[in-house]
């Protein structure tokens, strides 16, 4: 076998297994961490959807048991699936908001919240909390799981 050769079938065992890799972590919802030893503030803490409200003029409203936050771009293909699927759960599931927030133009927000990719969903409880999050497109199913799990 040549080394163009060799080259060829390298590059498509690792193009296999970056895809692989992509399927099973996109769209799953990951639990916040807590640092350990952290000690408990005692001044009210600041909770995600003040910062998003604060950073991002939103129209949306808190919802009463969840929030569903999306932040897409204008050129991300998932973000459109991902917008029907929130839309149709937030739709559904009684006291869940589904916002909206395009990540160019709230770029502080984005870095204020760790954002790295487009569509990044966040699940918000009722006080405003963050609970958990997904990077990737999301199915109905994860989405439904992570809002049990409130």
């Amino acid at each position: 076998m040549s080394t163009g050769q060799v080259v060829l079938v390298v590059a498509i065992a690792l193009a296999m297994v970056f895809g692989a890799y992509r399927g099973v972590v996109d769209g799953r919802f990951r639990g916040t961490h807590r640092v350990r030893g952290a000690v408990e503030p005692v001044a009210p803490v600041e909770t995600t959807w003040d910062v998003i409200a604060s950073l991002a003029s939103t129209q949306g409203d808190l919802g009463q048991r969840a929030t569903l936050v999306q932040f897409s771009s204008a050129f991300c293909a998932p973000c459109r699936a991902t917008r029907r699927i929130l839309h149709d759960v937030a739709e559904q599931v009684p006291g869940v908001e589904h916002l909206e927030i395009d990540a160019e133009h709230h770029l502080a927000l984005v870095r204020r919240v760790g954002i790295t990719r487009t569509p990044t969903t966040l699940v918000l409880d009722g006080e405003g909390h963050e609970r958990t999050r997904a990077a990737g497109a999301p199915t109905r199913q994860q989405v439904l799981a992570a809002l049990s799990r409130l």
